[in-house]
């Protein structure tokens, strides 16, 4: 076999603190902190000097975790501005499965999250929507019908 499982979904962050508390308040817990420098992780990202904070913050089944990254060496290179629309190529989102959605979006508007659209109805199966949160990173959120 060639894969065990998926890991983690890595996201460089610039704010670890409000990215931290905009996942926790989606329901993820934070697992820890760290710091990271040193040789294997000069191999391991390609870069030379690397030093970076980061926190693994994990759905509450323990199944999924996400990896916030806030590099102090070498400095973060930004490729555009944040706000882009869901079409750009690459990663655009991380999708969560939730149990009340409205009341999701409630929750995370204080944390700066945005609806991309609105909230919509596929068929009689999932209620669906994306919204943007800090560092414009687009979470999508989905709840089950029925």
């Amino acid at each position: 076999m060639a894969i065990q499982r998926m890991d983690n979904v890595g996201i460089v962050v610039e704010d670890m603190d409000a990215a931290i508390a905009f996942f926790v308040e989606l329901g993820m817990e934070l697992e820890g902190r760290a710091e990271v420098e040193g040789l294997f992780a000069d191999q391991c990202t390609g870069l030379d000097g690397v030093r970076c904070d980061i926190a693994m913050v994990r759905t509450p089944d323990g199944h999924g975790r996400l990896e916030l990254a806030k590099y102090r060496n070498p400095a973060v290179i930004s490729d555009g501005p944040r706000n882009r629309p869901h079409n750009v190529l690459g990663t655009h989102r991380v999708m969560f499965a939730v149990d009340d959605i409205e009341d999701t979006v409630a929750r995370l508007r204080p944390h700066g999250a945005e609806l991309l659209g609105e909230i919509a109805r596929y068929e009689d199966s999932y209620l669906l929507c994306y919204v943007r949160g800090p560092e414009g990173i687009i979470v999508g959120l989905a709840q089950q019908l029925g």
